[in-house]
């Protein structure tokens, strides 16, 4: 009879197009795949350490695969389980813990699936992740996570991704194509780039820090691929995000105007002490160039609020920044404190209180410029992408530049294109359409 295997994926897009991959390989083993919520004989749960609040979710994920099936094998990979091992095999249930390196090779671990009284540890060094796996997860048949990159050379003084990563590689250009050309072969309308610094995109294997080819390269190499109707950048570094790749989107065939770059914060002293590599007057003039060639673009921002000695006064400075900006969305973090890392060692510590208050007044930020671009779009026409859920009635897609629609559920709609008239902002926020 064959053994059932189910996957539960923490955090980022990286993460799911590696769980993707790690799932084909059991296929291929024989094993069949199964939901989550579903009775299987091995659970696998790829996990994330960016914030605490990641952390406390393993457990909670753990307990609800034992729920399903006490006897099952319970394994856990990706960053948290390459940073804290130990500490995962400890916790109640989990079998097997697999570091950086070894997580792709997760069937070879796998012998009786009886359950351990101990979880096993097989972990590398992270100097050892030097080699690079790509991968791509496919995932409600509209979208596919593509990995072009993983690792981060980069020293921010609050992230841990370099030590649950290692160093920045890329895949090769000839195999990011093929894997483009395989998911656009099934059918899938949109591609977005993932990785951990994909602008850095090019370094080869084994600590090779020369660029084989730039992130330019990349993205006109991919806009040539046929059978894809969409190509999305997912989140840049803005002082990677050069003019000439602004400009190439703009006329590109595939490539959709909708950039994610990273602030973390509009102050400059606590950007020097994040160890960020530019100030605000450079993420401004990124902003500019966009809003220069594509007017119509959604950018959004990734900003952190209650860094070690972030006053008042700063905090200001960052929320009048995003405010007089011409973006489009805040997705909104509040400092962690992570082991390990610089930051967690600085003085000036900010409250959780305050770190909270901080937090909801830029959301409440987000909304408005959201609603702001929202209504700056109205009367325009765009191109719409149907997802596959029914969400009480109603179907959501995107447009190319990232507005959010809904329309009365209709199974025909999923998974295809149409051309629509933007026309009024429903109750919740999300935009009616007339089919053009």
């Amino acid at each position: 009879m064959r053994k059932k295997v189910a996957f539960h994926t923490l955090g980022c897009k990286l993460n799911f197009s590696e769980t993707s991959t790690i799932a084909r390989s059991f296929k291929q083993e024989g094993f069949d795949r199964v939901g989550f919520e579903e009775v299987a004989d091995i659970y696998v749960i790829n996990t994330c350490s960016v914030t605490d609040n990641a952390d406390k979710r393993f457990k909670t994920v753990v307990k609800q695969a034992q729920k399903r099936n006490e006897n099952a094998f319970v394994a856990a990979i990706g960053c948290y389980a390459q940073l804290k091992p130990k500490e995962l095999a400890a916790v109640d249930g989990v079998d097997l813990v697999l570091g950086a390196t070894e997580k792709f090779k997760l069937t070879d671990y796998l012998n009786d699936l009886s359950k351990n009284e101990q979880g096993e540890v097989h972990s590398c060094e992270i100097e050892d992740a030097d080699f690079y796996v790509g991968s791509y997860a496919i995932g409600d048949r509209t979208r596919a996570f593509l990995k072009v990159q993983d690792g981060c050379d980069y020293k921010c003084t609050y992230c841990t991704i370099p030590l649950a990563r290692g160093i920045s590689r890329s895949d090769t250009l000839e195999n990011v194509l093929k894997n483009a050309s395989e998911i656009a072969s099934k059918g899938i309308q949109e591609i977005v780039l993932t990785g951990v610094n994909i602008g850095d995109y090019g370094k080869g294997e084994f600590g090779n820090k020369k660029h084989e080819h730039t992130f330019l390269e990349l993205v006109r190499a991919l806009d040539q691929v046929e059978g894809v109707n969409r190509l999305r950048i997912s989140s840049i570094e803005p002082n990677l995000l050069k003019n000439e790749t602004i400009d190439f989107v703009a006329q590109s065939r595939n490539f959709v105007p909708h950039f994610h770059i990273p602030l973390q914060s509009g102050s400059d002293e606590i950007l020097k002490k994040m160890r960020r590599r530019y100030l605000s007057g450079l993420y401004v003039d990124r902003v500019k160039r966009i809003r220069e060639v594509m007017p119509h673009a959604c950018i959004g921002v990734d900003v952190i609020v209650g860094f070690p000695g972030e006053t008042d006064d700063h905090f200001l400075d960052t929320y009048n920044f995003l405010a007089d900006l011409d973006i489009s969305y805040l997705h909104v973090f509040s400092y962690s404190e992570r082991d390990n890392t610089e930051a967690a060692v600085m003085g000036g510590v900010v409250s959780k209180a305050v770190r909270t208050k901080r937090s909801k007044m830029l959301r409440g930020l987000s909304v408005k410029k959201r609603r702001a671009f929202y209504e700056s779009q109205l009367g325009s026409e765009r191109m719409v992408l149907f997802e596959g859920e029914n969400k009480e009635g109603y179907i959501h897609g995107f447009t190319e530049n990232y507005v959010k629609v809904k329309a009365p559920w209709d199974p025909q709609l999923v998974n295809t294109l149409h051309k629509v008239r933007l026309e009024r902002i429903d109750e919740d926020g999300l935009v009616r359409f007339a089919y053009c």
